[in-house]
């Protein structure tokens, strides 16, 4: 079964690095999902929540606010200006 190898960070610090099976955020043009075998892309990252379903069952939620989403290679890089799991943006 394919996997997303996902980080987040802020610029401050690791928020949350694990393997998902699916992905979803805000960008500035609007929510984005991304699943196994996605196209690469990079896009400005909105101010909003992140939420990773995570490959041992589990979701995991962040409040992210500015910076990037990268996708490459079932790679998902969220890089926030800030960044916090489950609340508001630390």
């Amino acid at each position: 079964m394919a996997e997303l190898n996902v980080e987040i960070v802020s610029e401050e610090r690791s928020i949350w690095t694990g393997t998902a099976s699916a992905v979803s955020a805000r960008t500035i043009n609007g929510e984005i999902g991304i699943l196994p075998g996605h196209t690469p892309m990079l896009a400005v990252l909105g101010d909003g929540e992140v939420v990773v379903r995570a490959t041992d069952g589990g979701t995991i939620t962040a409040q992210a606010n500015g910076g990037f989403f990268s996708v490459d290679d079932d790679r998902v890089v969220i890089a926030a200006a800030t960044a916090q799991l489950g609340g508001a943006a630390a």
